[in-house]
């Protein structure tokens, strides 16, 4: 009997710090309802309207407006700067990364401090900066006009406005994940026999696959839905500098909603399109953790 009770007696003191840390049903219950409140306020009755908009006049409208050759223009142009931005901020991500968390120079803090600069800039002052530097008036505008090269309100502008803004996320998905692995497998793949390049090939890329492919999706998102920097380097020209963020803004302030929600709902379904690639790399990484081999 004694060793029974003196086990009960352990038992409820093993459970007791896991009660009395608990949260009563009523405080579970109200964190879950107001974090499904906003997530019903604030992002699905939103995504709603856009389609249920986009098709209040029907499918006919809808397509007619996403076939509009202005609309066709945005896209071609939306997807030829994300196709170009994306790899070159690629490029500049795993080396920036690879240098950070491999590597000690002076300097390094402040580069670190740099790669961050596009998210405490807004996007309009950037496209101002690029204003200012290439613009008619600008420092090389004077320049850029007697060689006839056109940046500003061209696509070169659009390009440059984007990778500015977006070239942060994939250096930034890379860093602490290479920091957090260390550079023992480095070390030993160079005294092996193994050169720099075959180093990051072979040991250090396949190591941050998962995380590489998460920076590039969401630099990818970015660039798509860019809209502040394009807006100010783009000079709106219908069917060659719009992107579709611009489009759509051009055709609501015309009063053509139809139209607007329609190419709005095409850049929802990329939103979510990402959300879902998102998604499915956080779980293979999960697998990838949990099942190493």
């Amino acid at each position: 009997m004694a060793t029974a009770a003196t086990l009960a007696a352990s038992i409820a003191n093993d459970r007791a710090p896991a009660n009395a840390i608990s949260e009563p049903p009523w405080l579970k219950g109200l964190i879950l309802t107001t974090a499904l409140g906003f997530f019903a306020l604030f992002l699905l009755m939103p995504l709603l309207a856009v389609f249920a908009e986009a098709l209040r006049k029907g499918w006919l409208t809808y397509f007619g407006a996403l076939a509009d050759p202005d609309a066709l223009a945005a896209a071609r142009l939306t997807l030829t700067v994300a196709a170009v931005a994306v790899p070159l901020n690629l490029v500049f991500g795993v080396a920036a990364a690879w240098t950070i968390a491999k590597f000690e120079f002076r300097g390094k803090r402040l580069l670190t401090t740099l790669i961050d600069l596009p998210f405490s800039v807004s996007p309009v002052i950037a496209g101002l900066i690029f204003v200012l530097l290439f613009g008619a008036h600008g420092w090389f505008g004077a320049w850029l006009f007697e060689h006839d090269i056109k940046i500003i309100f061209a696509v070169p502008g659009i390009l440059m406005a984007t990778v500015f803004v977006t070239f942060p996320f994939i250096a930034r998905e890379l860093i602490p994940l290479m920091e957090a692995q260390g550079k023992e497998e480095e070390e030993a793949a160079v005294v092996l026999g193994a050169n720099g390049l075959q180093t990051l090939w072979r040991v250090t890329l396949p190591n941050v696959k998962w995380g590489l492919l998460y920076g590039v999706i969401l630099c990818n998102a970015r660039a798509m839905g860019e809209f502040g920097a394009v807006s100010v380097v783009s000079g709106h020209i219908r069917g060659l500098t719009n992107t579709l963020p611009l489009h759509v803004e051009i055709l609501y302030n015309e009063y053509n909603f139809a139209a607007a929600f329609a190419v709005a709902s095409l850049l929802a379904l990329l939103a979510i399109l990402t959300l879902g690639l998102k998604s499915l790399v956080e779980w293979r990484a999960r697998r990838g953790i949990e099942h190493p081999h």
